[in-house]
């Protein structure tokens, strides 16, 4: 799954921030500190960070998609 560009539960504009997020938890800080200075406040749409799942070298989920697809091609 992709990143989404809206927050499900609220609506609110999420996408624009999460190249900086993802940036910086890679970097090792700490998720919840990254999100507070990025300005994301409410808990729906900080779930939706926090649940994203990223790889330690930030492959997203779809990319390991595309290579099992890829494999059965």
């Amino acid at each position: 799954m992709m990143f989404p560009i809206r927050c499900f539960s609220c609506g609110n504009v999420i996408a624009e921030v999460f190249e900086e997020y993802k940036e910086r938890v890679l970097k090792g800080e700490d998720p919840g500190k990254v999100l507070d200075d990025l300005g994301i406040k409410k808990y729906c749409c900080r779930r939706m960070f926090i649940s994203y799942r990223l790889g330690k070298n930030g492959e997203e989920i779809i990319d390991e998609m595309i290579k099992h697809d890829e494999a059965f091609l």
